[in-house]
């Protein structure tokens, strides 16, 4: 049968936020670039939540934005509510999180994608990769072939399948083999995957139901306002543009009713009943492991958010479930405000294939198949914030691997999206991975506020940020650095309006002169209250003022943080040579033997986060390397 032949650079599986992101990078980066989707309705979709940050994920957006993403922009135009978490806490917690207008933001992804140039959307399912052989006899990625049976040669491909593969949803005793929201699952390229030797394996995510605005009675429930305030996601929106009014979200409560008739109907519960095959996410459970795995609880949150301006469809967050319906309207029902709510949408469990740990390099390239890169949940990893941030590094490194430079690696000393991506590479996860503040080791130094300081510089060498936008941070690093000093040098002395000035912020009376950074390191004063006393002070820009204030309150603790990372860049430098026979170490123990043969760490660093391995280990490792110098 005669077959239809295109060509193009890099073909990216996917459309989701993956997807979306990794084809971005390679258009905008020069290459042309061909995105698949089953659905053309489903690019940028959010299938689960309606929002994008929250406590750790708002940091990978600032970063995927620093480095030239799309998802913050996308999200400052489409929001609906925004907030920011944690605010009674340090700023190295600080959280933005942005309720969006699904519809919208869905619809504004795909005018982006649609309208970037070097970029062409196809609507199709792949079903095969197609490889050839390399120079080092490992099959190398030339194409890929759709279900029509058109063949596209290309020169990579970027795998962003999310939940689609050989995917199934349950909601008790029925069961769809579809995609999330009853679209099309892809059903072929699993096989195409296991042929060349990726291994594969199932995870299970769900959502809640969806209910109809009308049949709720917010009166019984509690209001959850957006800030006064609004803080842009994106480093180059202007937050005078997203001042707007916001809607409300709504908190509310299961009770011991509500449990009653979960624990009662567990046998009808695909989770418990067996039938569900893939592992679910421990840092997002269903409300039946809510109900079992913590039993002492008297009552659950549940959020109530609004899917949208110009729909009824309210998202109930907490409650996600693959209960049959009958048992779903029941406990529903229970909750506060909920006792007359009708159901538009079930909630469910969703079942796909993804990558098995130890199957991918740092730089999102899978091990066995050259060129053949990957991102999201196909990956492991649950979350819009995290498929999106691999999507760009997919994509990055797959431009920067056709140009033969070396990879995009940001390690965990860097970004969280480094902490992220380590953790996909060196651990073996047994259930989808959700990034989290308390996973990042120097989560002081890798604040949401200071990620364009950061992750600029990176996103300008590859090309993605221009210079006008890198000259605005080096002129922001000058300012900070200019006002950092000259508040040391500035002394007050202990005169009676200095005096007048610190009683009434409740602060103790100067017996000697002080600099203007050792009285903002007090508790209750700040920069902005010193501008009683500080006669010489010039207008700044906010952004440098907060770094200015958290530079100097958290000085001492930043340095710490510094020297650790000084410490941890150390381990990180001693390289492991692609050929090591690691059989050839008879000290090293059997697990951390097989465990180092399975996941190629490339440095001594992600040698010790290998699960398995243990300090011993990593000295016998050591000692060897010293040996192989010498000879």
């Amino acid at each position: 049968m005669p077959e239809a032949r295109i060509k193009t650079d890099i073909c990216v599986v996917g459309a989701g936020h993956a997807g979306c992101e990794a084809a971005l990078a390679c258009a905008r980066l020069g290459f042309d670039t061909t995105i698949f989707t089953v659905s053309v309705e489903s690019i940028a979709l959010m299938p689960c939540n309606p929002n994008i940050g929250g406590t750790s994920k708002g940091h990978l957006v600032r970063e995927l934005d620093a480095l030239g993403g799309e998802m913050g922009k996308n999200i400052d135009k489409t929001f609906i509510q925004s907030k920011m978490l944690n605010v009674s806490k340090g700023p190295a917690v600080h959280s933005l999180r942005a309720q969006a207008d699904k519809a919208d933001y869905t619809r504004s992804m795909r005018q982006i994608l649609e309208n970037q140039e070097n970029l062409t959307i196809k609507q199709g399912e792949v079903c095969e990769i197609l490889t050839e052989e390399g120079a080092d006899g490992k099959p190398v990625v030339c194409g890929v072939r759709i279900f029509t049976g058109t063949v596209y040669e290309c020169k990579a491909v970027i795998l962003c399948t999310g939940t689609y593969l050989k995917a199934r949803c349950l909601c008790g005793e029925s069961i769809t083999y579809t995609g999330p929201n009853g679209l099309q699952a892809a059903n072929h390229l699993t096989e195409s995957l296991e042929k060349l030797g990726v291994k594969l394996r199932r995870f299970k995510t769900g959502t809640p139901a969806r209910m109809d605005k009308r049949s709720l009675d917010f009166s019984k429930m509690e209001e959850q306002v957006g800030d006064e305030k609004i803080i842009p996601f994106s480093f180059s929106t202007n937050p005078a543009d997203i001042q707007r009014e916001q809607v409300s979200c709504y908190l509310t409560y299961t009770n011991e009713k509500t449990h009653e008739i979960i624990r009662g109907n567990l046998d009808r519960s695909p989770i418990y009943a067996g039938i569900i095959e893939g592992t679910g996410p421990r840092y997002c459970p269903s409300i039946e492991d809510k109900v079992v795995k913590f039993a002492d609880k008297e009552r659950h949150q549940v959020f109530i958010e609004p899917e949208g301006l110009y729909t009824n469809e309210m998202y109930v967050g907490g409650m996600s479930s693959s209960l049959p319906e009958d048992v779903q309207l029941a406990m529903y029902r229970t909750v506060p405000g909920m006792e007359n709510c009708r159901i538009v949408r079930n909630a469910y469990a969703i079942e796909y294939d993804c990558l098995e740990s130890g199957e991918l390099t740092p730089s999102l390239e899978i091990k066995n198949v050259g060129k053949l890169f990957s991102a999201g949940q196909f990956n492991g990893s649950s979350g819009y914030e995290e498929a999106a941030a691999q999507g760009l590094i997919a994509g990055i490194n797959a431009c920067l691997s056709l140009k033969g430079e070396e990879p995009l690696i940001l390690d965990r000393s860097e970004a969280y999206i480094g902490v992220l991506i380590d953790d996909l590479v060196t651990k073996d996860n047994r259930e989808p991975y959700r990034m989290m503040t308390s996973r990042a080791e120097y989560r002081l130094l890798l604040r949401q506020d200071n990620a364009d300081l950061r992750l600029r510089k990176f996103g300008h060498q590859v090309g993605l940020i221009s210079d006008e936008q890198y000259n605005h941070v080096l002129e922001k690093e000058k300012l900070i650095a200019a006002e950092v000093a000259r508040l040391k040098e500035t002394k007050v002395g202990g005169n009676k309006e200095v005096q007048a000035f610190l009683e009434a912020h409740g602060s103790a009376a100067l017996r000697t002169a002080a600099s203007l950074a050792e009285l903002i390191c007090r508790p209750e004063l700040d920069y902005e209250c010193l501008a009683e006393i500080d006669k010489e002070r010039e207008p700044l820009p906010e952004e440098v003022i907060e770094q200015v204030l958290i530079n100097i309150k958290y000085e001492g603790y930043i340095e710490r943080q510094l020297r650790q990372v000084e410490q941890f860049k150390k381990t990180e430098k001693r390289r492991i040579p692609a050929d090591i026979d690691y059989d050839d170490i008879s000290s090293l123990r059997l697990e951390a033997r097989q465990k180092l043969k399975m996941f190629k760490p490339i440095s001594v660093g992600q040698a010790s986060r290998i699960s398995g391995v243990s300090p011993a280990d990593i000295s016998v490792l050591l000692i060897y390397l010293e040996q192989m110098n010498r000879k």
